[in-house]
């Protein structure tokens, strides 16, 4: 056997194995000492793939936390909050078994029947089905209800709590509260939640203060950030971060509840029962533009056919006669109206076209001032005539008309329009069909009638106040303008109370006993794409009253479009909102100008508890009613800082059940703003003292019921 080439073999082997054994301690070693030199680059510049780990450490063992702000609180002009902030929550159940405590206590649903049973009470489910959806097939972690375990208040969310059902458990979400319902809805807006990208939900206000305000009232989150390690515990000596929230501005508005409260129960009934396509009514106080009272029927918050905007700044209507009262003060101002000078009423051929009058056959030759108390639309367009287009349009022009008012919380305002061409629209004008105007314009330019020839600009928000207290925007009364003379004024005031008193005048219904109303009422066709509206429900019906005549301090503008129910004329429902709400309004203050002798300063009593308030009051001579099983007063019928007569009733009214009191020789004015405190719709018949209520005395009462009484003056 040859051994010499196996020996080769070997050697050759032997060879080529101590060859890849260097080359394998080579690429060893090369490895070894690029892991060194990358380790040190990256110990030193701390950078993978232009990654900073310094900060990627930092964002994981840091925990940040969003410290939400407050978003700001809307006010009456009292104080009482219209618009806060609050939480809604969502209902889910963990149905997974495996989920324990670590003592061992379930977090899942033990018994399915007991908790569907319980939350049946509470959200609008049937046991069976919310039963039906806590049976899961064992995979499922947690469920949910859908809409009917969504946006529930926190009085459910805590009465589902008290109950303390193993796996039922709540997600908090920001919500907005609005304690007083439709009160003012329209000017107060709405906010709802809104979530972002991130998963962050916040409020964003839409419509009224809500939306005009946002970015003022929404704030500024804060940050809280905290060093851990990987267990979750903050590290010893690491300084925690914060970065404060900053709550958002509060908003003060002029709104009077106690007005908008009785403004709102007769609004309501006047528009429910005329069946109108919708109505408005403002409360103006004339020598300041101050706004204390406004609401529209629909609201954004009503249950049927909710309306999404502010009727008052932003829709543009044709007045109609209350239009007259501008006219009537631009002819008399400008020099050219003779209230004895006659014409022949009906109709007028006019610039190819025809005027006619609400009494098609007329009244034959009339005064020119008949033609105010009886609304003729030819007398005005003579009187538009007799004084020239040019010098109308320039007092359209001053009065404010076809120009935004821009009130500061109403946004999106319309401006108005009219073509203004040819000898027939121009006259129109001037009886109010041809020009379209907005409510804010109509109650500024009536201010300068009111007041003396000084136009005021109307407002409802005094001022805004930050999270530390300090005002930053203010709001004052503002004259805009003075298109007529003082005497001008006066006069025009003159022929508004012929319209209430005068045997011709068409504004009989407006008149209150005891006290001189100032008024103009209209009738307005409603237009269309194929010209105006036939027929009777197809009109805008208004009125404007101030009050006292002679000085006016408020100015009331009340709309009602389209009632399909007119058994009762428009003018006698609109005098019903009109003639409580002025009434109240005007023995408000001759009570304020009583004689001091007679008089005591109201002292403040919300936050008081009703026996310190009914203390207080004793030892002033004021007579204290309690309205409420609750034991803290809420509101009060007189204001504080307002002067009160020595004996006269003070109402107080706490939370809880309402008992109405005997009332029993009470006055109109003083059974008026009980009813308006506790919502009532009240029906009053006869004039004086109480002799008789519908509803007994301590009965319990809610909100919406109706009381009616009975007066007779003393013997």
């Amino acid at each position: 056997m040859n051994k010499e080439p196996e020996r080769a073999r070997n050697k050759k082997n032997n060879r080529n194995q101590g060859t890849f054994g260097k080359w394998l301690f080579l690429i060893t070693v090369s490895l070894f000492v690029l892991f060194i030199v990358r380790f040190a680059y990256i110990a030193i510049n701390k950078d993978v793939q232009h990654v900073n780990l310094r900060s990627k450490a930092e964002q994981i063992y840091t925990q940040r936390q969003v410290i939400q702000a407050r978003r700001g609180t809307i006010y009456d002009g009292e104080g009482n909050k219209l618009a806060t902030d609050t939480s809604r929550y969502t209902l889910y159940a963990i149905v997974d078994h495996h989920q324990r405590s670590n003592s061992g206590k379930p977090l899942y649903v033990t018994n399915k029947k007991k908790t569907a049973k319980i939350l049946a009470r509470y959200i609008n489910e049937s046991s069976a089905k919310i039963e039906k959806t806590l049976t899961t097939d064992g995979q499922t972690y947690q469920v949910e209800f859908g809409t009917a375990g969504s946006n529930l208040s926190v009085a459910t969310m805590q009465k589902i709590k008290s109950y303390h059902l193993p796996g039922i458990n709540f997600v908090a979400t920001p919500a907005r509260q609005y304690p007083e319902g439709e009160f003012a809805s329209q000017l107060i807006g709405m906010a709802s939640p809104k979530t972002d990208n991130n998963g962050t939900t916040k409020l964003v206000g839409q419509l009224g203060l809500e939306g005009y305000f946002n970015k003022q009232l929404t704030g500024t989150n804060g940050i809280r950030q905290d060093k851990q390690d990987v267990y979750g515990y903050r590290l010893a000596n690491s300084k925690g971060t914060v970065k404060p929230a900053v709550n958002g501005d509060d908003i003060h508005t002029t709104i009077d509840p106690q007005t908008q409260h009785l403004l709102e129960t007769k609004v309501n009934k006047v528009f429910k029962t005329s069946k109108a396509n919708a109505m408005t009514a403002v409360v103006m106080e004339a020598k300041t533009g101050k706004i204390i009272a406004a609401t529209q029927r629909p609201t954004l918050r009503s249950a049927k056919n909710p309306v999404w905007r502010n009727m008052l700044a932003q829709d543009a209507y044709e007045p109609g006669s209350t239009m007259k009262v501008l006219a009537l003060s631009a002819a008399i101002d400008s020099g050219h109206f003779n209230p004895n000078d006659t014409f022949n009423s009906g109709t007028w051929s006019l610039g190819g076209g025809k005027i006619t009058d609400w009494s098609s056959s007329g009244w034959g030759a009339i005064t020119y001032k008949d033609a105010f108390d009886l609304s003729s639309n030819v007398g005005f367009a003579h009187v538009e005539q007799n004084m020239g287009a040019a010098t109308w349009y320039k007092y359209i022009k001053r009065f404010g008309l076809l120009k935004k008012v821009n009130v500061d919380g109403m946004g999106s305002e319309v401006s108005g329009y009219t073509q203004f061409r040819g000898a027939l629209e121009q006259a129109n004008t001037a009886f109010g069909q041809g020009i379209t105007v907005n409510e804010l314009q109509m109650m500024q330019a009536f201010s300068a009638v009111a007041n003396r020839g000084k136009m005021m600009k109307p407002y409802f928000v005094s001022k805004v106040v930050n999270s530390k207290g300090k005002t930053v925007k203010s709001n004052h009364p503002k004259q805009v303008g003075k298109p007529i003379k003082a005497k001008t004024a006066k006069q025009v005031l003159g022929y508004m109370q012929g319209v209430v008193y005068d045997e011709k005048g068409l504004g009989h219904m407006y008149q209150i006993k005891g006290h001189r109303i100032a008024a103009k009422t209209g009738t307005a066709q409603i237009g269309g794409a194929n010209g105006y509206s036939k027929g009777d429900t197809n009109y805008l019906y208004s009125m404007v009253g101030m009050a006292p005549a002679k000085h006016p301090r408020y100015i009331i503008y009340i709309t009602l479009r389209q009632p399909q129910n007119i058994s009762t004329p428009a003018a006698n429902q609109i005098a019903n909102v009109f003639n409580p709400t002025m009434k109240m309004l005007l023995n408000r203050q001759s009570t304020t100008k009583s004689a001091k002798s007679s008089t005591v300063k109201v002292p403040n009593l919300v936050g008081q508890s009703s026996q310190q308030a009914t203390t207080k009051l004793g030892k002033k001579h004021l007579q204290a009613v309690v309205i409420g099983s609750g034991k803290t007063v809420r509101k009060q019928s007189i204001p504080a800082g307002q002067q009160a007569l020595i004996n006269q009733r003070i109402i107080l009214r706490t939370s809880g059940t309402a008992q109405l009191p005997d009332l029993s020789g009470w006055s109109s004015a003083d059974v008026e703003q009980l009813a308006a405190m506790l919502h009532l719709k009240l029906k009053e018949e006869g004039s004086g003292y109480l002799v008789s209520q519908s509803i007994a005395a301590n009965t319990q009462v809610k909100a919406q019921t109706t009381l009616t009484v009975k007066y007779k003056p003393k013997e």
